[in-house]
């Protein structure tokens, strides 16, 4: 099959032919129909150069073309998704549903071979089928979706409570897709890129450029007052600084912007206000099923974060475009398109 495989050099992906996966006990191979490009992915190439060969791809939906010899025959031609999060499904954390605190789990689209590729193999435990309704490119929105069910979950706050959102990129887009389905009465994001503010209204935020207007102040004027919650979606240094800022005494701040790098903050800031931090990462099985009920239903349309849909051949080149500032937010991939 052909594959986007990491190299050690310049561009960081490249498409070569790869032995095609075969399913094992309890597992399926599906046929990817979409993936979609994570900012991690983009974060982890430089970093992993020392281990050429990987085939990253965390994000995806595909359909059943192949199974294990265990495996229900009435899973064959289904389209679905795979939870990329493989735990031991033994341990204590596993079998409460949160794998991502399995210390053996491994990431699809790093220790095993993910999506940007024409297949991937999933282990049934994994596997979540879609109903009808949920198509493909949607079907590859699940894996952030969740990212953005499990951070709103795990923030306390006030039924209807207005929410401020820094950052429209993928991830904070979702958190405003699910902030607005929650039933706040207002989502504000904060992103100083134009483009990236359009898409937040377009699906149904407000929003505030922060190099142009004080965030705390814009908030005040739309709300009434600052604000209770806020969820940080950027992941770069200052940006907690930033939230306790903002936010109101007894506010509770959210991140889920992954910082790989050391961030400083004031302490006697958040002191003063008696702030409330949660750091989330990752999601649960739960996650997912919800999701994709969501999805399922039409109470979540993340049509506008899809912003172009690349063949394989495309993507090294796309994959190394995307590591510099850019106005787009989700590139899915269809390996296999003609």
């Amino acid at each position: 099959m052909k594959a986007a495989v990491l190299t050690d050099s310049t561009p960081s992906l490249e498409i070569r032919d790869i032995p095609d996966p075969a399913p094992g006990p309890g597992q399926v191979i599906l046929e990817v129909e979409a993936a979609g490009i994570c900012g991690s992915d983009l974060h982890l190439a430089p970093l992993l150069k020392s281990y050429p060969g990987i085939v990253f791809g965390h994000e995806f939906s595909g359909r059943v073309v192949a199974r294990g010899n265990d495996v229900d025959p009435r899973l064959e031609s289904k389209l679905a998704v795979g939870f990329p999060l493989v735990g031991c499904h033994d341990c204590v954390n596993c079998r409460s549903a949160n794998p991502a605190r399995c210390v053996s789990a491994e990431l699809t689209g790093v220790q095993r071979p993910g999506a940007f590729a024409e297949f991937v193999a999933v282990d049934t435990q994994d596997l979540f089928v879609l109903p009808a309704e949920v198509g493909a490119r949607s079907g590859a929105l699940v894996e952030p979706l969740a990212v953005a069910h499990h951070a709103l979950e795990r923030t306390s706050r006030e039924p209807g409570a207005p929410v401020l959102i820094l950052g429209a990129g993928p991830v904070g887009l979702a958190v405003a897709l699910y902030a607005r389905l929650f039933g706040a009465s207002e989502v504000l994001v904060s992103d100083p890129v134009p483009a990236r503010r359009t898409l937040a209204e377009a699906v149904g935020a407000r929003t505030v450029d922060p190099t142009a207007q004080d965030v705390g102040e814009a908030f005040a004027e739309l709300t009434g007052s600052a604000p209770a919650t806020v969820i940080e979606c950027v992941g770069v240094p200052g940006l907690i600084q930033h939230a306790a800022d903002v936010a109101a005494p007894d506010a509770q701040i959210t991140i889920v912007g992954a910082c790989t790098v050391p961030d400083t903050f004031t302490p006697t800031t958040a002191m003063a206000k008696e702030l409330n931090f949660q750091f989330v990462l990752y999601y649960r099985p739960r996650d997912f099923e919800m999701t994709i009920a969501h999805l399922a239903a039409g109470r979540l349309d993340p049509a506008a974060l899809i912003t172009d849909v690349i063949g394989l051949d495309e993507l090294p080149a796309r994959f190394e475009a995307l590591m510099r500032p850019t106005t787009e937010c989700k590139v899915l991939v269809t390996p296999n398109r003609t």
